[in-house]
């Protein structure tokens, strides 16, 4: 049986591979603007949350992801562990959310196996 960190970097290794394929936003405020402004194919279908997100980061995507009714996990990697999935090397990142229905429905899938969301 995995431990939940083994299948949290598997979770990351696939928004790795949406990332590569430009399937992502990246940070809040992208995040944010593609829930409200997207038509469906553009919108996330999954956001995930970094551990060490400011509360008010938690506060904003909690409120955008219940309205738009688009599923949110938080991670127990921190922001430049996330950044470093999606290919950002400089900076940490809060704030993720994945476009492609199929791969956000497999990552959905490995962290509700471990009971994260």
């Amino acid at each position: 049986m995995e431990t939940p960190m083994e299948t949290e970097k598997k979770a990351l290794a696939l928004l790795g591979l949406a990332a590569r394929a430009g399937r992502v936003t990246v940070g809040l405020p992208l995040t944010c603007e593609a829930l409200k402004n997207a038509r469906n194919e553009k919108r996330p279908q999954l956001v995930l949350l970094a551990s060490d997100a400011s509360a008010n980061t938690v506060k904003r995507i909690t409120d955008r992801t219940n309205y738009y009714k688009v599923s949110l996990c938080r991670l127990q990697a921190a922001g430049d562990t996330l950044a470093l999935a999606v290919g950002k090397r400089e900076t940490d990142v809060a704030v993720v959310g994945v476009t492609e229905p199929h791969l956000a429905a497999a990552v959905r899938e490995l962290l509700t196996a471990e009971k994260q969301i």
